[in-house]
């Protein structure tokens, strides 16, 4: 279900591409089970549940949308591994629940190429044939990457193969849709993208900030609520645990300061918190949640 939103005089809505499961052991790291399961309790196979939600913002240079989640171009397998419903098409659902169609898009951020985000640039030009040419998704909209993800994306080493996919973005580049950043990007009036290496070594997170009020996307610098409360819960995805735990730490302050909108991209519960102050420093305050998870 699509959240819509003012940030000042900007309308945001947070849309998804549905939800995985995935081992809990992949987002809590080295933390012991019996901690993390205060913060989400595991199904029997020790997956939880996992949303891949994307930020729409109508912003000044238009229509932005931040990540695509993992599209459409997995298979049946696949689609079972990660207890994936068989629909399709579901972040254009939610794109149109609020009004809008993939071609309205005119900026597709990624925030990071790993398949959960960017598995949804392109789709299969027959969407029964995989062996068909991979289109893009979005067909009228300039997507941005960051030149340290695009060269990690393009030579993966043995930790980071599984999860980057030329057919992702080779379309693009054929195109010439893919455009290449580098750093902090001002991406319209009140839009701006942000690095926070650690989970990868560009991974960006995304400011949307008028009148006095602000929005962090944190993608994957901090996927989880109770990340950003316990900064040495470090994911076992993060590529460089030292620099994610900065990260957040340097996130979090800002986003105290400014009283921000967080928006977790990946939290099975909480979708939008704040920061308040809690006995042992800031903490998350959920604003708006997901349905119960059935292990609760």
């Amino acid at each position: 279900m699509p959240y819509s939103f003012n940030i000042g005089s900007i309308p945001c809505h947070i849309v998804s591409d549905g939800r995985q499961l995935v081992d809990g052991g992949g987002f809590f790291g080295l933390v012991p089970r019996v901690l993390w399961e205060r913060v989400i309790r595991p199904d029997e196979k020790n997956r939880i549940p996992v949303q891949m939600r994307s930020l729409l913002i109508e912003s000044s240079a238009g229509l932005i949308l931040v990540d695509v989640g993992q599209g459409d171009k997995i298979t049946a397998k696949e689609r079972s591994i990660f207890g994936m419903e068989d629909s399709n098409q579901r972040l254009a659902a939610d794109l149109q629940r609020v009004g809008f169609s993939p071609d309205d898009v005119d900026i597709v951020l990624m925030t990071h190429l790993h398949a959960d985000h960017a598995g949804g640039c392109t789709h299969w030009r027959d969407a029964n044939d995989p062996e068909s040419e991979a289109v893009p998704s979005f067909p009228n909209a300039r997507y941005l990457i960051q030149r340290l993800e695009m060269a990690d994306a393009a030579f993966p080493n043995e930790r980071t193969r599984g999860t980057y996919f030329p057919n992702n973005w080779e379309p693009l580049r054929r195109t010439g849709q893919l455009e290449i950043v580098d750093g902090d990007q001002s991406l319209a009036i009140g839009v701006q993208s942000v690095t926070v290496p650690g989970h990868t070594e560009s991974i960006q997170a995304v400011w949307v900030e008028d009148a006095g009020e602000s929005l962090l996307f944190l993608g994957d610098a901090c996927s989880w609520a109770a990340h950003l409360d316990r900064l040495a819960w470090v994911p076992s995805f993060d590529l460089d645990p030292m620099q994610s735990i900065e990260g957040k730490r340097n996130l979090r302050r800002q986003a105290e300061e400014k009283n921000a909108m967080l928006v977790f991209q990946h939290d099975g519960q909480v979708v939008t918190g704040r920061l308040r102050p809690g006995p042992r420093g800031a903490t998350v305050e959920p604003e708006i949640t997901e349905e119960a998870w059935p292990g609760e």
